[in-house]
């Protein structure tokens, strides 16, 4: 996995903490697999290079909107733009399985809409990740309806989701979308410091979506 880009205009850097879409990477089990193949090529006569892409809506870094898991929630094309960018505080968190309450109550939420978490997940990009790993860490449900209380409208994770793996009623994002709260996952967040950061999240702009790949930088 191709770690992330680091810019820099005048003193402020700008960090790309999106995963690259790529055939072959690694997705949810039993989600569309990527497919990039090219549709029209200036090698084999065409005047230009056009590609044809299958995915998911929930391919490598994305968003996650009420509707994903609330019939009849917000959909994406009808969240108001500006929760995408502004102020977000990333913690690194040392825990080994999961983020609960009682991890999220040490921290300083005040004013805090936005919040990024760093766990040990982060690593799975830096060794490469190509396969699939069940043992992420996860926030539980008393965990989100912590942060829900707490006025966080947008929250982000290093890895493919939120939820634990296998747990099918899912009751972090339910608890979470079914508050409005708009869940980045996928993050890359391995080169990147504990801190505050404007954070600029980019899905794309899909009518009636459900979710959207998303390109996302860190702004220090």
């Amino acid at each position: 996995m191709k770690t992330q880009e680091k810019e820099s205009i005048g003193a402020r850097k700008i960090y790309d903490v999106s995963l690259t879409i790529s055939n072959g990477m690694v997705v949810w089990p039993g989600d569309p697999e990527v497919n990039i193949i090219p549709y029209k090529s200036i090698k084999e006569g065409a005047s230009s290079n056009v590609s044809s892409i299958q995915l998911s809506s929930h391919t490598g870094t994305h968003i996650d909107v009420p509707c994903h898991f609330i019939d009849g929630g917000r959909t994406l094309d009808d969240i108001p733009i500006d929760i995408f960018i502004g102020k977000a505080r990333l913690f690194e968190l040392d825990v080994l399985k999961k983020i609960d309450a009682g991890d999220l109550n040490r921290l300083n939420l005040t004013g805090v809409e936005r919040v990024l978490f760093k766990t040990r997940n982060s690593q799975f990009w830096d060794q490469g990740g190509e396969r699939f790993r069940k043992d992420f860490v996860y926030l539980t449900n008393e965990g989100a309806r912590f942060l829900v209380d707490s006025g966080i409208k947008m929250v982000g994770i290093d890895y493919l989701s939120i939820e634990e793996f296998g747990n099918k009623s899912a009751p972090a994002h339910h608890i979470l979308l079914g508050a409005g709260v708009i869940i980045v996952e996928g993050l890359n967040l391995s080169r990147v410091k504990e801190g505050e950061y404007e954070i600029i999240c980019s899905p794309l702009k899909i009518k009636g979506g459900d979710g959207a790949p998303a390109r996302v930088f860190l702004v220090f």
